[in-house]
């Protein structure tokens, strides 16, 4: 029999752990299977109340809205503050200048690097002028009046419509060494020359010979003031030379980019030989805030208080300077001033009068630049000019007459007198700025379309002067391609319209002022460039290809920025086509909206401007660039793939006639938004009762639009219409060509309705 032992449970043991108190110990029971558990008794579940419930889950849902709006909040400020910084930085980079290297030296203008171009007429917006190429530097001019004159003071100075002269321009001007000019008056001729000879350390010496002439039908012999003076431009002193009391004998002075010079005002003869004539002197010193100021400094100190009396029984009081005494709102003028000083002149035509600069630096000078000295270098220099001038055009050799070949070398002359320098700030505007800013400081070395009405530099009326003047001196079309790109921003972006300095702020409109970065000019440097490449493509053996190199690269790299800019910011409403920006927004006023940013300013476009607009013209201008940078990238061993297929896009035929031709006029047109069925017509003033009808504003021409406006080509032809044809877009074997060729030969007549004041009369081609 078995017999079973009994099984004994042993409690388990109980381990006492080191530690806190037994106090502070949690008492434990342990279970069945060994695990501990809580003597606390457990306390059955509490029901949840659905209310309490409720109300917890709204304030969680509200917390979660209140950290979203939190976040918004901060996102917000976040994305504000940083919008602020990349418009403030967009704005920025419109007046941020390119970075690449400055095509030309800072001090590329300079008398140490080039003494020959130092001094010159730069001052093309007076009748009469000198000045250094250099920022601030000593300006030398001339103003004159008529004496006795029944309509009062009518001071020259400034090129002015207004002066009613019969004729004023430039005979002879090589550009560098000399020039002679004539002045038509009423009833007399000016005739101004200047002549210069190097020497010394700043620009040499030079000379000025004035003759007056009556006109052969004036029966009176007038009397006339010419009035000499003298500026410094904010630095640089000038001292007067008294003698006999009224007479400035001479004036002496120093600048920085000058040193010590001395200008000498000979008395007036009737000739080279001649004895002096009776002459009555006067002079003015005084200070100028601005060269703006000058006629009006000259104007305000005028007195007819001063006898002229070239005989004993013969007594007449005359106008001349006196004393200046500046009006309130010069006195208030913060700008430094500066020295000014006149010589005036009072004497019966005829007359012979010479001015001679003597600089400092220059002390082994043969002898002065006067008198018989400076006729032979004068004579010197006109059989120089006149052997380069049918070496370079032979037009003497191709049969023109003697009258047509005077006729170009004035042609010439006045492109070359026209040359300008200027320093100055342009005032912009972006897109991403608030208000307009100054442009960073800058010079500019170019022709002007205009002396008197447009006296500063336009950028698209610059290509065309060059293509003149680079036949002439290339060195001077070299310079002034390299001043007006060396202005361009890094956005590739070059202002069209330069107002550097005083004096050109002065004859600009004030809402012409401000030039906005989003509008362009046609690229006409490229006119000058490809021309240039096909010289030097043409004649690679020759010392001047070498030569052009390092000035080409210089080039580049600001060439293939602007090309960017053209077809980034002018890019049309299709693929490939092109657009003006800038139109004129006031349609109310204007029969057709002008575009002056295509340099054709009152060209007809399309009557409503939108952004439907395609411009033939300037799909013309891409495919000139094109074509150029595909050859200055191959000549210069850059990547020219790019440009070239940009340039075999563009020139394709079958898509400039499918973005532009017309099969209804037969023409190459613009499109966009447009009705022929627009006129002018006086507008309409309802009288309100009571009121008089003299107290009613003066009726204008309003625009009256007769027809709806719709996308269509616009029906003009003019220069516009014959781009594809200038530019050599058309191929040979175009068959458009037969259209473009019979419209130069027979335009349609006034009156019709696709004639265009733009269009080329009859051409006779020699």
């Amino acid at each position: 029999m078995n017999i079973h032992n009994p099984v004994v449970k042993t409690p388990p043991k109980v381990s006492v752990r080191s530690g806190p108190s037994m106090g502070t110990l949690r008492k434990r029971n342990v279970t069945a299977d060994g695990e501990p558990h809580s003597q606390k008794e457990e306390k059955p579940p509490v029901p949840v109340r659905k209310g309490k419930d409720k109300k917890k889950g709204k304030t969680d849902i509200s917390k979660i809205f209140i950290n979203i709006s939190i976040g918004l909040c901060v996102f917000s400020l976040v994305w504000f503050f940083y919008a602020l910084y990349m418009r403030s930085a967009l704005a920025r980079r419109a007046v941020t200048l390119h970075p690449s290297p400055r095509v030309l030296d800072a001090n590329s203008t300079s008398a140490a690097v080039s003494p020959e171009r130092f001094w010159g007429s730069y001052r093309p917006q007076v009748y009469f002028g000198m000045k250094t190429r250099s920022p601030r530097s000593v300006v030398t001019g001339l103003m004159w009046m008529r004496q006795f004159s029944a309509t009062g003071v009518n001071l020259r100075h400034t090129c002015e419509q207004g002066d009613r002269l019969r004729s004023y321009g430039w005979l002879f001007h090589d550009g560098v060494n000399f020039g002679v000019q004539q002045i038509q008056d009423t009833d007399f001729s000016l005739t101004t020359t200047f002549v210069k000879r190097m020497g010394g350390e700043h620009g040499g010496d030079w000379a000025w010979r004035i003759i007056g002439k009556k006109h052969s039908a004036v029966r009176h012999a007038p009397v006339v003031s010419l009035m000499f003076y003298v500026a410094a431009d904010t630095q640089g002193s000038l001292q007067a030379h008294i003698e006999n009391r009224t007479r400035l004998s001479h004036v002496t002075g120093t600048s920085e980019e000058l040193g010590d010079f001395k200008i000498t005002f000979g008395k007036p003869t009737d000739g080279e030989a001649s004895p002096e004539k009776y002459t009555s002197y006067n002079y003015l010193q005084t200070l100028s805030p601005g060269l703006d100021q000058l006629t009006d400094i000259v104007k305000n100190s005028l007195s007819r208080r001063f006898v002229f009396s070239p005989s004993s029984a013969e007594k007449r009081l005359y106008i001349a300077v006196d004393t200046y005494t500046p009006p309130p709102q010069v006195q208030k003028d913060n700008r430094v001033q500066s020295d000014f000083v006149v010589h005036q002149v009072t004497v019966q035509v005829p007359f012979q009068i010479e001015v001679l600069f003597e600089s400092g630096s220059f002390h082994d000078r043969p002898n002065q630049l006067k008198g018989s000295v400076l006729t032979e270098e004068l004579t010197r220099l006109k059989l120089s000019y006149n052997e380069k001038f049918e070496k370079t055009f032979g037009l003497q050799n191709k049969g023109f007459t003697p009258a047509q070949v005077r006729f170009g070398k004035a042609a010439l002359s006045n492109m070359l007198g026209g040359m300008g320098y200027f320093f100055g700030q342009s005032v912009v505007q972006s897109p991403y700025s608030e208000h307009p800013i100054f442009y960073p400081e800058g010079a500019l070395f170019t022709a002007v379309p205009s002396r008197s009405f447009f006296p500063r530099g336009f950028l698209w009326d610059e290509g065309f002067h060059q293509l003149l003047i680079r036949k002439w001196d290339p060195q001077v079309t070299r310079e002034a391609l390299a001043h007006w790109l060396d202005l361009m921003n890094v956005e590739g972006w070059i202002p069209r319209e330069q107002i550097l300095g005083d004096e050109a702020l002065s004859k600009v409109p004030s809402e012409f002022v401000v030039q906005h970065t989003e509008n362009a000019n046609p690229p006409t440097f490229f006119l000058v460039l490809e021309e240039f490449l096909e010289h030097l493509e043409a004649h690679p053996d020759a010392p001047q290809f070498q030569n052009s190199l390092p000035f080409l690269r210089r080039l580049y790299p600001r060439l293939q920025t602007w090309f960017e800019w053209y077809n980034a910011t002018q890019a049309g409403p299709l693929p490939n086509s092109y657009r003006w920006r800038g139109r004129d927004k006031d349609t109310n006023l204007l029969l057709n909206p002008k575009t002056l940013t295509s340099g054709l300013d009152d060209y007809p476009r399309a009557s409503h401007p939108s952004a439907d607009e395609r411009h033939v013209d300037l799909h013309c201008w891409m495919v000139l660039a094109s074509r150029t940078m595909t050859s200055m990238a191959r000549l210069l061993g850059e990547p020219h793939q790019e440009y070239e297929r940009t340039y075999l896009t563009l020139s394709n035929n079958s898509l400039l006639s499918e973005l532009h031709w017309s099969e209804q006029l037969h023409a190459f047109c613009d499109y966009g938004n447009h009705t022929p069925a627009v006129s002018l017509q006086q507008e309409k003033i309802v009288v309100p009762p009571g009121q008089m009808r003299h107290q009613l504003p003066v009726k204008r021409l309003v625009r009256s639009v007769r027809k709806a406006p719709k996308l269509q080509y616009v029906d003009a032809l003019g220069y516009v219409s014959l781009f594809p044809f200038l530019l050599h877009v058309l191929t040979p074997d175009s068959q458009k060509l037969e259209h473009i060729l019979k419209d130069i030969r027979d335009p349609p007549p006034r009156g019709h309705p696709m004639a265009c004041a733009h269009f080329p009369v009859p051409i006779q081609f020699i």
